[in-house]
């Protein structure tokens, strides 16, 4: 038994990996580009684990993914590859859509063809979970409900668009073909092997340079906060009993402005790498002007999870984002290696 990850050196993927590999010998073979945000660093700990096979490629490579297909036989597909920063999908939406729409596409029709050919048993038990984002869902105002499953997709970035977009492709090919598909629409991931250039840890990185915090506008845009490792669990849950066709929403509970996030982070420094002149890290917070059409508030209903699967969340943000700041003071050999010349060209873009 085999099961395929695409995009596993990326943040979520790679998390994903390691922990999947930490609960079972199942072998998993993991295809990635390798793009800016995929990092096989993130998988050290796997070099000569036989249960692990990294293979570069692109997903929308049709000959090399029916080659893998045929070769490895996996019982089960797990769509983590993404381009995913909404910043990056603003200054340069093609990539956005190559990835996640036409990616996507030949990603499912490869997969298509492959479980078609299958023996009825392996047929019968075969899954392809695709892992979205509940930016599809648009934004919320402070009184809306949360994002249940049911809502209506109303996405306002190009990133959020093209998400949106190959949720429905898989959905379509589950209601047009019979392929047994899985979803799965998570909130902000925080945690280990996150790439700088999301709000946690540049915050962590750039606080620890003496560099400014950049927060857009007034800091009061309002997200939900998932533990990486979290997702990771609710994602192995969703693939061993989800019902067939359906969506499921992972959210952590932790609805929180990012300027608390902000504060929280630098209290956090404060206390486990204080500066030697004593001052706050908050010092360093600096509000720049807002990106165009910055959702203003995400929220998840993950109730449905919880009910029918069991499954919630063992993180608290408290708990999660001490475990998160911890990991990065220990790392920083892993962050100095990531931040290339072109990260450092993007993030003066970006924040000027």
């Amino acid at each position: 038994m085999t099961i395929l990850v695409t995009g596993g050196a990326g943040f979520i993927g790679s998390n994903f990996v390691l922990d999947w590999l930490a609960q079972c010998d199942e072998p998993v073979l993991n295809l990635d580009k390798l793009t800016y945000a995929g990092n096989l660093e993130n998988l050290a700990s796997l070099q000569g684990d036989a249960r692990h096979v990294f293979v570069q490629g692109d997903l929308g490579d049709r000959a090399l993914v029916d080659a893998l297909l045929a070769q490895h036989r996996p019982r089960a597909v797990l769509h983590f590859a993404a381009e995913s920063h909404v910043d990056r999908s603003i200054h340069g939406p093609e990539d956005f859509i190559q990835t996640n729409i036409v990616g996507t596409f030949r990603l499912l029709e490869a997969v298509r063809a492959y479980w078609s050919a299958l023996p009825e048993a392996e047929k019968t038990a075969f899954r392809f979970l695709h892992v979205s984002t509940d930016e599809v869902y648009g934004t919320l105002s402070k009184d809306d409900p949360p994002f249940a499953e049911t809502k209506a997709y109303e996405p306002n970035s190009p990133y959020s668009a093209s998400k949106a977009a190959s949720d429905h492709l898989v959905r379509a090919w589950h209601h047009t073909y019979g392929l047994p598909v899985l979803t799965t629409n998570c909130s902000n991931n925080y945690g280990p092997y996150h790439f700088p250039e999301k709000l946690i840890p540049l915050m962590i990185v750039n606080a620890l340079a003496g560099k400014s915090l950049p927060v857009y506008g007034d800091g009061l845009q309002v997200r939900d906060w998932l533990y990486v490792k979290d997702h990771c669990s609710a994602i192995r849950r969703v693939l061993e009993a989800g019902r067939l066709g359906e969506t499921y929403n992972v959210g952590g509970w932790n609805e929180k402005p990012n300027i608390e996030i902000v504060h929280t982070v630098c209290a956090l420094l404060d206390e486990l790498r204080p500066k030697a002149d004593g001052s706050s890290y908050k010092a360093q917070i600096t509000h720049v002007q807002d990106r165009p059409g910055h959702d203003r508030r995400y929220a998840i209903d993950a109730r449905k999870i919880q009910r029918e699967l069991g499954w919630k969340p063992a993180e608290t943000f408290e708990t999660g984002i001490r475990k998160t700041v911890q990991w990065y003071l220990a790392h920083p050999e892993w962050v100095q290696h990531v931040q290339s010349g072109s990260y450092r060209d993007w993030v003066q873009k970006q924040y000027g």
